[in-house]
């Protein structure tokens, strides 16, 4: 490797270091960790896959997000390898159905998940969406987790405001880390309300599919003229734009996905750029906030 090659790689561990998303029990991560939907189901990739998550944890983005759904468990599995010897490294997080997030079922579907990880704890567990478990029920499992030292912590994903609200008001509820959920330049619904509660709370957002998971809205992420500008001034590619408009504030982390040695070093990248008033400005023009409530987008 040139030194020209070792500065650029410091550069961007020392962004990932400085800018960071607070948790409320005051834990500070990079405000880029990594997905993982969808590996682990190919076993001709795994070799790969692998590979780029544990580049991206040398590079610094040291969490890891999975889940027990994600390829019933095949994603935990390709995680725990990539772990393997280097678990104090890495900031870990899976998520619980919502049909096992009951005091019958919540420690067993815990146990499973950590068993196909490879490690004796959690640092974050999170209900996968919201089901028909009452929330005071799922949040007695998981403090009795985390008593147990199962879990270091707990959070949600896919709720919106009136589920937080509710969440937040239910005994134990403000134990409550972080809200997962979907969030890009063209998915901006959680602007209107979500994320100012959120805010208001000091709850910091956990933005999955943050370059948007495929389709028409990606390939306007790639191929719109103002970002396409903003991505040539700042000499890097426009999804990178799109990740770096993401993490702007120290209040959302996103976890992008990436199987391509390439794409984690583009990812990892991001945390480089900052977005001038003037480039936001020009992106809520071409991607405006919302003027109301809208449904949480899910996917």
């Amino acid at each position: 490797m040139s030194v020209q090659d070792e500065n650029k790689l410091t550069k961007i561990k020392n962004s990932l270091e400085s800018r960071v998303v607070t948790l409320p029990d005051g834990t500070s991560l990079p405000r880029i960790g990594q997905g993982t939907w969808y590996m682990g189901e190919n076993p001709q990739m795994r070799e790969r896959e692998i590979k780029a998550l544990q580049l991206g944890i040398d590079l610094g983005m040291k969490l890891i997000d999975t889940a027990e759904m994600y390829g019933d468990g095949d994603s935990e599995r390709l995680v725990g390898e990539a772990i393997k010897g280097r678990r104090d490294d890495v900031f870990l997080v899976s998520k619980v159905y919502p049909h096992h997030a009951g005091l019958d079922m919540i420690a067993k579907a815990c146990e499973n998940s950590l068993k196909r990880l490879g490690t004796d704890h959690l640092d974050l567990y999170l209900l996968h969406w919201r089901g028909r478990v009452p929330l005071a029920e799922t949040i007695e499992g998981m403090e009795k987790l985390r008593k147990e030292g199962k879990i270091v912590r707990w959070g949600v994903s896919n709720f919106d405001t009136d589920d937080m609200k509710e969440l937040w008001n239910t005994t134990n509820g403000k134990n409550c880390m972080t809200n997962q959920v979907l969030y890009h330049l063209g998915s901006r619904g959680i602007d209107y309300d979500l994320l100012p509660w959120q805010r208001e709370h000091h709850m910091p957002i956990m933005a999955y599919s943050p370059l948007a998971q495929g389709g028409s809205l990606r390939r306007q992420l790639l191929t719109d003229p103002t970002i396409k500008e903003i991505a040539e001034k700042y000499a890097v590619q426009p999804l990178q734009i799109a990740l770096a408009w993401t993490i702007r504030s120290n209040d959302c982390l996103a976890i992008p996905k990436a199987v391509q040695e390439e794409h984690v070093l583009a990812n990892a990248k991001a945390t480089i750029i900052e977005l001038t008033k003037e480039d936001l400005n020009r992106l809520d023009e071409v991607f405006p906030q919302p003027t109301r409530k809208m449904p949480l987008d899910i996917i």
